[in-house]
């Protein structure tokens, strides 16, 4: 448990935080939460095979929109990630026809995961 102290409108309180279960992830840094009405688009990564869409938060991949073969357009709507009680969107960073999906939905993501591939 670690006490800390923070300041709201020049009143000062004491607030104790206990760790309830820690969640290992390859990059350290902390989850953003994202609005739901925002549309996130992952950054792409241009391969010579099209581009991969990668996890731009850590959550729970909840369901994904697409299937392999499905033609998309910049800016639709692939996949759901819970974060924070929030549904962020994941959408296309380009047209094409999404060639893999590589995560699980279910599962938990990493930021910058792998999730699908875009050809």
């Amino acid at each position: 448990m670690k006490i800390y102290k923070i300041k709201v409108n020049g009143k000062t309180y004491k607030v104790e935080l206990e760790a309830m279960e820690e969640v290992k992830s390859a990059n350290s840094a902390a989850p953003v939460a994202v609005k739901k009405e925002e549309k996130k688009a992952a950054a792409p990564v241009s391969t010579g095979e099209g581009h991969e869409v990668l996890a731009p938060i850590q959550g729970m991949l909840l369901k994904y929109k697409v299937k392999v073969g499905d033609k998309v357009k910049k800016g639709d709507v692939l996949l759901l990630i819970e974060a924070m009680k929030l549904e962020n969107e994941v959408c296309a960073p380009c047209d094409g026809v999404v060639s893999e999906i590589v995560a699980q939905a279910g599962n938990m993501v990493t930021n910058k995961q792998l999730l699908l591939k875009i050809k």
